[in-house]
């Protein structure tokens, strides 16, 4: 008998304990919704999901089948809600060519700028009409919808260069947070995340400038805001209307996005120059970095067959899939004067100038031969995930800078004294033999690219934990509207005092007027008064 009521009070006990297992797996766990851009973004967003996934949260990824990057089938325990759309990957491929097109043709100069941003402005346009047929695959999708809002999703993650992550947050009625490195033209963090950018000393997004400008300089950065301004505000007048009829009520794009409780910014102190954030804006730059592991057997052995010249690693990303002939035939021409060996990622035709010291690859374990003793140095398109990975292991930087944000990364880094950047329109075998030689054999950019990595390393949290940290601090307060300043309920005139300074302005005149007039009124009793006494 005795026995018999133990084994039922052990039953008891074991079923309890799994109840309480579960409830502690439902608190601690939550239902993630994600809005991702295509190309390098996905992969620092890739980096969020597996390590929400490895913290026991559901995490479901809206995916246009078009895309580029995002694989609907990869393996890891992610759910993917394909969003249908009617473009092409051509349509893609074709927008990829524009941005490419514009940045050589058009690289904002002095004497080029107004051109640069007019050809800005019909990119834009053929970007809103690809964003749009993907917001309409969601929003005019009843069944899709419908899943989503059974989803029981507790937070939205979006990348605001793919606009309509935050208008699915609102339809969702959950609150939502952006990871970006910038917005287009950095127009969404000024004028929608509210952050000041006093034009003396932070420099516009692509103006190419530093923290430390010239008159000249500051005349440029000047005429750049207004200008990126200008050019945005059709683009945002076409968001305006489609925010408007989706919410069914008059609103603006800058209105939703402002919303947002948290930004996620993909750099930190070791890349950006010191400038004014809010306390919404959190810095999670080099997320993806990991320590290098070892490499394939036959790139080891060609790495180690550099004795000790080392090694440099060459890659211009992933979307320059071809040079052409002649630049592809300089470029290995200058390679192959180097005593280093080089390790080239390069999907073209190969080389006649090739030279015994360079190994051609499809693709390159990047991060692992950044991290590897015998690296020297990193030849580098610029973009901000290759760059992070060279600030990660202390690498000094060749950069070839093409479009998008890549110049301006460049040009911190130089800045910086960790690289030195070669013109990819103009360069020739010397220039890059030169660039090449100037931050292997000069010690300082390797001496400032190792302190730029002691900064990076000497964080108090991890930047991974940091960004899943504040994902999750929404999802167990139901936002952050602690962290969001009063100037989202401001209009534009209130923002700048105009109506305080209007006001004192007509105080002062009322003043002025005043006294004026009383000085008037004065003269004119004391020469009526001495008329009078001269008649007398």
């Amino acid at each position: 008998m005795v026995s018999v009521v133990n084994i039922t009070m052990l039953k008891k006990f074991v079923q309890l304990l799994v109840l309480n297992l579960t409830l502690t797996e439902v608190v601690l766990s939550g239902n993630v919704l994600i809005w991702p851009s295509d190309g390098s973004h996905w992969l620092n967003i890739k980096i969020i999901v597996e390590e929400l996934i490895q913290r026991n949260h559901s995490v479901t990824v809206l995916v246009s089948p078009k895309s580029l990057f995002i694989n609907s089938s990869s393996d890891f325990s992610v759910k993917f809600e394909e969003i249908p759309v009617s473009y092409k990957k051509s349509n893609i491929d074709s927008i990829i060519e524009h941005i490419i097109r514009l940045w050589k043709n058009h690289r904002p100069t002095p004497f080029t700028i107004w051109t640069f941003y007019k050809e800005l402005g019909k990119l834009l346009d053929s970007i809103f009409q690809v964003n749009t047929q993907i917001c309409d695959g969601v929003f005019n999708n009843p069944s899709l919808m419908a899943r989503l809002q059974k989803g029981g999703f507790d937070v939205l993650v979006a990348d605001p260069v793919l606009v309509c992550g935050e208008l699915v947050a609102l339809k969702l009625g959950i609150p939502f947070i952006y990871t970006l490195r910038f917005s287009p033209a950095w127009t969404v963090e000024r004028n929608c995340g509210k952050i000041p950018a006093p034009m003396s000393y932070v420099p516009a997004a692509l103006s190419e400038l530093t923290d430390q400008m010239t008159f000249g300089e500051r005349v440029k950065n000047a005429i750049s805001y207004s200008l990126q301004d200008y050019i945005f505000q059709s683009y945002w007048k076409e968001w305006n209307s489609y925010h408007s009829e989706v919410l069914g009520r008059p609103t603006t794009l800058c209105e939703t996005m402002g919303k947002a409780e948290i930004w996620l910014i993909r750099t930190y102190w070791d890349f950006e120059f010191p400038r004014p954030y809010l306390p919404n804006f959190e810095f999670v730059g080099g997320l993806h970095c990991k320590p290098a592991k070892p490499l394939p057997k036959e790139m080891e052995d060609f790495v180690q067959s550099s004795g000790e010249d080392g090694i440099v690693v060459f890659s211009l990303g992933s979307m320059v899939k071809n040079l052409t002939e002649e630049k592809a035939n300089f470029i290995a021409s200058a390679l192959a004067q180097l005593p280093q060996k080089v390790v080239w990622r390069y999907k073209g035709k190969k080389p006649a100038t090739l030279g015994a010291n360079t190994r051609i690859f499809d693709w390159l374990p990047q991060n692992d031969l950044l991290g590897h003793p015998k690296t020297k140095a990193f030849v580098t398109h610029g973009g901000t995930n290759g760059i992070y990975e060279a600030i990660y292991h202390g690498i000094p930087m060749v950069g070839i800078p093409i479009f998008g944000d890549q110049p301006d990364n460049i040009v911190h880094m130089k800045a910086k004294g960790a690289a030195v950047e070669v013109k990819f329109n103009t360069m020739t075998s010397a220039d890059l033999l030169s660039a090449l030689r100037t931050v292997i054999y000069q010690p300082s950019y390797k001496e400032n690219a190792m302190r730029l990595s002691r900064i990076h390393h000497d964080q108090p949290v991890k930047p991974l934990d940091r960004a899943v940290f504040w994902i999750e601090f929404v999802m167990r307060h139901k936002g952050a509207k602690h962290l969001r300043p009063a100037s989202h309920d401001l209009t534009w005139f209130q923002y700048h005092s105009l109506d305080v300074i209007g006001f004192l302005l007509a105080c002062v005149a009322t003043v002025i007027f005043m006294v004026t007039k009383c000085c008037l009124f004065s003269c004119q009793k004391i020469g009526k008064t001495g008329k009078k006494k001269k008649r007398e």
